[in-house]
């Protein structure tokens, strides 16, 4: 099984996990293969969901082009916003930095504003 389908399947139920726990599952599934760390809703390095620090420098990796805009070699800028869930990624210089990493790093950040909402909406129940 690749890991792309089981890192759906983690993700199918973060509803009543808290933070640490969701931390703790993403680290131990990535630690045997069985979790891209593309496809993670927690940053290990933060420890927070993905989407609240994606904007750190961290994040930006010229060689796998996580937020990394190649024909600009500059790292892309970020903008998340909570309440619509929007996610976006552009190079401050030409206004694109488009790549499979980046587009990967979105859905991530999306699915972790999603999994957030959900936890934040389950504690208030």
């Amino acid at each position: 099984m690749n890991t792309t389908t089981l890192a759906s399947t983690t993700r199918l139920n973060p509803v009543g996990r808290t933070l640490p726990v969701l931390l703790a599952m993403e680290d131990d599934a990535e630690d045997v293969g069985r979790l891209a760390p593309d496809d993670r809703l927690t940053c290990h390095v933060h420890g927070r969901w993905i989407h609240q620090c994606v904007a750190s420098p961290l994040h930006v990796n010229p060689i796998t082009r996580h937020r990394w805009c190649r024909s600009c070699a500059t790292a892309l800028t970020v903008s998340v916003d909570e309440l619509s869930g929007d996610v976006t990624m552009s190079c401050p210089r030409c206004g694109h930095g488009e790549s499979a990493a980046s587009a990967k790093l979105i859905a991530a950040c999306r699915a972790s504003l999603a999994a957030a909402r959900r936890h934040s909406g389950a504690r208030a129940a």
